[in-house]
């Protein structure tokens, strides 16, 4: 199966290269939160696919579901104001976790496309509101909002502009507000406001009348789970409010439960006109996104007349169905509260032992998305010579070791499902507590 892979197949983020000398991974089955390769052996993974699996591999419900929808109606469009009653739920469903803030949502089948959508109606808002000049976009540096072109300059990672001419025109990066790498000898309160207001300079540089909208992770995932000091985000939105600019959240890794809350604003307190949604929508089990869109900006799109945007699986039934499912299932076994109000402070506190190790300078987490920050010297704060090595040593041998987690550059990242048990956490850690071991005995820079 890996020569057939290898013969056919080009996956993405991934070094070709690389592939065709060690070959392909096939992975084979899934339970809770452990997955099985092809060859039977079992890894627990501590990233939930890719930030998504939240209620766990192998619920047989959702695929009853799924069976019963295509054997119904497995398709339909929503174009031309069509809808199924999947997608009509869904809408209704999704909109009742924003507290009121948002009422409506656009459906997309990813996370990018949600980006691209926002994108566009950030900039039909403008229009219609008469101020047609409003056009550029201020993103963050080391932010991910997905891989199309639009998305993909949105996000601040340089390796994703230097292929592709990136970033196309109107799209602007500030600095973020990653306080163990940059913050110096600011306190992460002092940092925190200092990094926020970089957005007034920029949007100063830039002119009010041009600018339509500042985009942020509450938390930066792929970035390295940069959590940002808490002065930060009630400054990002009083600039956003002062300066006359759409304020929209990228919700794709931190929406559904991950941080104990169902959005990612809602746990720093902010209030966003548009937000991103995906991964967690439907625990990955079917690919769907959307944006979710506040009353404010319904309003005018309303008055745009026709909106020439959309998808062909936009509101899919059968994705739709999956995700209500995938929601009923989290609200039935209360997993947004448990990860508030047990396993996520039992992983923070769990977590936190790790610090006493003498290749770690933090560990932070929020919920269930945390990040163990790698140190040459803890005292102070400096850094390995190559980062992105010792980061790789950490990750490679946790996953020689039947570990699935993530690097960038020296974070690890975890972001387990939501399932997680406390025995699952101890064995986590303990993993994890073997890899900073080895990392330790390679004596690097």
């Amino acid at each position: 199966m890996s020569a057939i892979d290898l013969a056919h197949h080009i996956h993405p983020f991934c070094d070709m290269k690389d592939m065709a000398r060690h070959g392909t991974q096939i992975m084979a089955r899934g339970e809770g939160i452990w997955i099985f390769d092809s060859q039977g052996n079992p890894y627990m993974d501590a990233f939930a696919g890719l930030w998504c699996v939240n209620i766990g591999y192998g619920r047989k419900e959702i695929g009853e579901a799924v069976m019963r929808q295509m054997n119904e109606l497995p398709y339909y469009n929503t174009f031309f104001g069509t809808s199924t009653q999947p997608a009509t739920l869904l809408a209704q469903k999704v909109t009742s976790y924003t507290q009121g803030l948002m009422s409506h949502v656009f459906f997309t089948s990813s996370g990018s496309e949600a980006t691209d959508t926002w994108f566009r109606l950030a900039r039909i808002y403008w229009k219609v509101l008469g101020q047609p000049s409003k056009k550029q976009v201020i993103a963050r540096r080391n932010a991910y909002h997905g891989s199309t072109v639009a998305g993909a300059s949105l996000g601040g990672m340089k390796h994703m502009h230097e292929q592709g001419d990136l970033p196309i025109e109107g799209i602007h990066h500030i600095g973020q507000p990653y306080w163990y790498a940059d913050g110096g000898d600011l306190t992460p309160a002092e940092f925190g406001l200092k990094m926020a207001r970089e957005l007034e300079a920029k949007i100063d540089e830039l002119g009010e009348e041009n600018v339509a909208a500042f985009v942020g992770e509450p938390i930066q995932g792929a970035g390295g789970v940069i959590i940002p000091p808490d002065t930060y985000w009630p400054e990002i939105e009083r600039i956003c409010r002062a300066r006359n600019i759409l304020l929209i959240a990228d919700e794709v890794v931190c929406g559904f439960g991950r941080l104990g809350s169902w959005f990612g604003h809602q746990h720093f307190g902010f209030k966003p006109d548009m937000a991103s949604i995906a991964k967690g929508l439907s625990s990955g089990y079917l690919p769907i996104g959307g944006v979710l869109i506040s009353e404010k900006v319904a309003a005018v799109l309303a008055e745009a007349g026709d909106i020439n945007h959309g998808y062909t699986y936009s509101g899919h039934p059968v994705c739709a169905t999956a995700a209500l499912e995938n929601l009923r299932i989290v609200e039935e076994e209360g997993l947004v509260e448990r990860v508030r109000d047990d396993i996520g402070p039992y992983l923070a506190q769990s977590l936190k032992t790790l610090e006493d190790h003498e290749v770690v300078g933090q560990v932070e987490s929020v919920g269930l998305l945390g990040a163990v920050q790698l140190a040459k010297d803890k005292s102070t704060r400096q850094r390995f010579k190559d980062p992105d090595r010792a980061g790789r040593v950490v990750r490679g041998f946790c996953y020689d070791h039947q570990l699935i987690m993530r690097a960038t550059a020296d974070r690890m990242l975890i972001s387990p499902a939501l399932i997680i048990s406390r025995e699952e956490v101890d064995g986590l850690v303990q993993y994890i507590r073997h890899g900073l071991d080895h990392l330790r005995e390679q004596h690097l820079d």
